[in-house]
């Protein structure tokens, strides 16, 4: 099979005159240059060249092959060009972003196309293995559950927030809104613990962030199932029976499905920040601006 590159190496032997020509206009060596045109003449089964000791002189055939090729040859180098230049247009802009999952699904799947042309790519995970990631660079940007207290790191809050208690659609919740409705925490504390509880982590992190600022103190419990994912979590309990604390945005389109029950939002809100962190000396203003464009559309605190 021929390989372009030694028509394009006899191209620029031809107009050049010279094997050092043609190596300075093709950025190779010499030695290479020589081997591209070995190769084509040893395919084609003619000399090309009249080897002389300071010009490269076109044989005959050299001269007919010239004719033959040249035209095909400008148009192919002027497509690659083309693509080349386009394709750096297109792809000079690259960002990378770490969220968790279960956010990413809720708020930002159908904002994509807010970063233009822009090219994206995500990962998933903890919110603190995300943040190692960007402080050694290998993240342009994270979205944090909390801010990101490290040097050159900026934090930038782009969702408020609210913790609440969902419950699955066949739970009764009438004995709890009973208590509610009659202020008396020790019993819908004790309504609480007699349920299934479903939860992110065995440390009950937003779980015992609701349980503290309602009850004033931890929550004496332990999950039934615990899943390390929201999203499954849910999925779950419109199948089991079951309880959890979780964040507004998440759960707002189930219970209005009626796939879930909203049971309780606690005494005041429990509340956290969203933040997009990034290092302010490594990420560009084009792209803070086209990921700013993705959460256009969040409540912003």
């Amino acid at each position: 099979m021929v390989n372009f590159e030694w028509y394009r190496t006899f191209k620029a032997i031809y107009q050049s005159g010279t094997l050092t020509g043609a190596a300075q206009e093709l950025l190779i060596s010499q030695p290479n240059v020589s081997q591209h045109l070995s190769a084509l003449e040893n395919y084609i089964g003619h000399p090309l060249f009249e080897r002389k000791p300071r010009q490269m002189v076109p044989t005959s055939y050299g001269q007919l092959f010239y004719t033959q090729i040249i035209e095909a040859v400008e148009k192919l180098e002027k497509i690659e060009g083309d693509f080349s230049r386009s394709c750096v247009a297109r792809c000079m802009t690259l960002i990378t972003i770490g969220a968790p999952k279960e956010f990413f699904d809720a708020r930002l799947t159908n904002q994509l196309d807010q970063i233009g042309d822009a090219n994206l790519v995500v990962e998933f995970g903890l919110t603190k293995d995300l943040v190692q990631k960007l402080l050694k660079g290998d993240l342009n940007f994270v979205v944090s559950t909390s801010a990101v207290m490290e040097k050159n790191i900026i934090s930038e809050p782009v969702l408020f927030e609210k913790f609440v208690l969902v419950g699955s659609p066949d739970i009764d919740p009438q004995p709890l809104r009973k208590y509610i409705r009659n202020e008396d925490l020790e019993n819908i504390e004790a309504w609480m613990l007699a349920q299934n509880w479903f939860a992110y982590s065995s440390d009950l992190l937003a779980i015992r962030r609701f349980w503290l600022h309602n009850f004033k103190k931890r929550p004496a419990m332990r999950a039934r199932f615990t899943v390390p994912d929201f999203n499954s979590i849910l999925k779950s309990m419109q199948h089991i029976e079951g309880v959890t604390v979780a964040s507004d945005y998440l759960v707002k389109d189930l219970v209005q499905q009626k796939k879930l029950k909203l049971l309780w939002s606690g005494n005041e809100p429990t509340t956290n920040t969203i933040y997009l962190a990034y290092d302010k000396t490594k990420a560009t203003a084009q792209n803070i601006e086209a990921i700013r464009r993705m959460f256009s559309k969040e409540v912003a605190v």
